[in-house]
């Protein structure tokens, strides 16, 4: 089991950015492909940002493409989301997780460990 810890979540302004950490609990957290994703108020959780085990293959939702990067440390057993141009939209609870199990990188119930969240808040 791979323990992850999120950090950098906080209040921020629209158009502002943050910069989101995930901290892995092993080295061996370089074989999962890891993803980020959020869950607002009354709604799904839902995939946000992808890496792949090589850093070389990302993936993203059409609402983060081109505001959101996802890059992973290795060497620190860390996965970054720096995610810039915030709106209002973005607001929610942000996890991270490895994916452990088998099934796409689009899909929650492939990720087999997560973190315990946190929030971002955008203001208008």
């Amino acid at each position: 089991q791979v323990q992850l810890v999120e950090s950098g979540g906080g209040l921020v302004q629209a158009g502002g950015s943050l910069k989101l950490s995930c901290a892995a609990s092993r080295r061996t957290f370089s074989t999962y492909p890891m993803g980020w994703f959020r869950q607002a108020p009354g709604k799904e959780r839902e995939f946000v940002a992808a890496i792949k085990w090589s850093g070389d293959s990302t993936y993203y939702a059409d609402s983060v493409k081109g505001r959101f990067t996802i890059a992973r440390d290795d060497a620190k057993s860390t996965v970054y989301l720096q995610m810039n141009s915030l709106n209002t939209e973005d607001t929610a609870v942000y996890y991270c997780a490895a994916q452990t199990l088998s099934g796409t990188l689009y899909d929650p119930s492939s990720f087999g460990d997560w973190g315990q969240g946190t929030q971002v808040t955008v203001s208008s």
